[in-house]
């Protein structure tokens, strides 16, 4: 059997590199992958999906065929993966004979919100103070504090989908069943500020870069904006949360991209010992509020997705002009007429200076779903924002976009 390559052995251009998955993520790792000269086989159920109209090759299976798993093994030096939910396990039968990042270990704690609550807190990094639901009865154990709270399925919720604001304990109950009596963890609701996110890599040599903290903005749950530029996050929280997501990923022996969302939350409303910036979660992979480095940054997230798995050094993480990244849903597609989907007006995007324009290839456009961002770049602050808000307006984004 063969073994995967040490820790110091360099992947080159024109070998096969691997990813499970069939998004969106998938495919802006396939053209960092592409441009630097290696090749792709993808592994997933969508053969027409963003990542496999790309990629040179595509295994269309299951993720936990073991057939299938042997099939990528045998073609590629080394394996990633563009979302959490992959199963731990294949990630664990690929790494007897190559190369992957991130490893199973890290991936089992995070998919599970129970295992990766617990996790952050043994850090010493804080997070929202929570309870573990695994069956109704927990409910009526949990404490008072923990109402008015988020109840949260512990595995495969995202973009505000397998969760439920709750009040109160009956209501706690209800939104359990609904959830079909999965297990949850239950958080206290807090007051917040904002959020904001840290984007690092971790190579094989535990070297560790990080790029500009982002603030963040949701519509419905889902991701809307992300802005970064120098003075916009206070540099003493942005340097604490830097320092938290550099532990997680130490602690976790994280290797490869990964997102940490924090949540800044209103000192006023809060007792005085308690701390104003928590972790939401993690991300075990380049994440939406990462896509401002595709044209902000001369080395992209996926890039560097690319540069650990290959062995390669990493890339400069420097801001290079004030960025703010758009997500485009397919609400855009539907705004004159519900029934019958509308191309948006693209030539009025790109007619506006420092707009990057970045779709995904996903055939049908439905309300809420994904098809793709719009990066825009400006020296100057003010005209950043205002061309942000055309960007949003002509979109229809619903984003409000503002330096106040």
């Amino acid at each position: 059997m063969s073994r995967p390559p040490a820790y110091d052995e360099k992947i080159h251009p024109g070998e096969y590199l691997g990813m499970l998955g069939d998004g969106q993520l998938g495919r802006m790792f396939c053209h960092a992958a592409q441009a630097m000269g290696y090749k792709v086989i993808a592994l997933g159920q969508e053969a027409d999906g963003p990542t496999g109209q790309i990629a040179e090759q595509h295994i269309s299976a299951d993720y936990e065929s073991l057939a299938a798993l042997q099939q990528m093994a045998d073609a590629v030096r080394a394996v990633t993966t563009e979302f959490e939910n992959v199963p731990a396990q294949s990630l664990k039968q690929l790494s007897y004979t190559v190369r992957t990042t991130p490893a199973a270990s890290a991936v089992a704690v995070i998919q599970d919100r129970i295992s990766e609550k617990s996790f952050i807190r043994a850090t010493g990094v804080p997070v929202a103070e929570h309870a573990a639901i695994r069956q109704l009865e927990d409910l009526d154990r949990v404490k008072a504090a923990l109402f008015p709270g988020i109840l949260k399925a512990a595995r495969l919720g995202y973009d505000g989908k397998g969760q439920a604001i709750v009040n109160n304990l009956a209501e706690a109950k209800q939104a359990f069943k609904d959830l079909g009596e999965v297990e949850c963890v239950l958080e206290a609701k807090l007051p917040l500020a904002y959020e904001l996110s840290v984007v690092l890599a971790r190579n094989l040599e535990d070297d560790i870069v990080t790029y500009p903290v982002g603030v963040n903005h949701h519509i419905n749950g889902i991701l809307s904006s992300t802005t970064v530029y120098p003075g916009l996050v206070p540099e003493e929280l942005a340097a604490q949360a830097i320092d938290y997501a550099k532990a997680l990923a130490s602690n976790l022996n994280y290797f490869g991209v990964m997102c940490v969302e924090f949540f800044v939350l209103d000192a006023a409303k809060l007792s005085p010992d308690h701390p104003t910036l928590v972790v939401n979660e993690i991300a075990p992979r380049p994440h939406n509020s990462g896509h401002y480095t595709m044209n902000a940054t001369s080395c992209s997230q996926f890039e560097q997705q690319v540069r650990v798995m290959a062995g390669m050094p990493l890339g400069d993480t420097r801001l290079l002009q004030p960025t703010i990244m758009l997500n485009i849903l397919g609400d855009s597609w539907f705004v004159a007429d519900e029934a019958q989907a509308q191309e948006p007006d693209w030539a009025a995007v790109l007619s506006l200076a420092g707009v990057s324009l970045h779709l995904y290839g996903k055939a049908e456009p439905r309300p809420g779903r994904k098809m793709g961002h719009v990066n825009i770049i400006h020296a100057d602050i003010d005209t950043l924002y205002e061309t942000a808000q055309k960007v949003s307006d002509i979109l229809h984004l619903g984003a409000e976009l503002s330096r106040n």
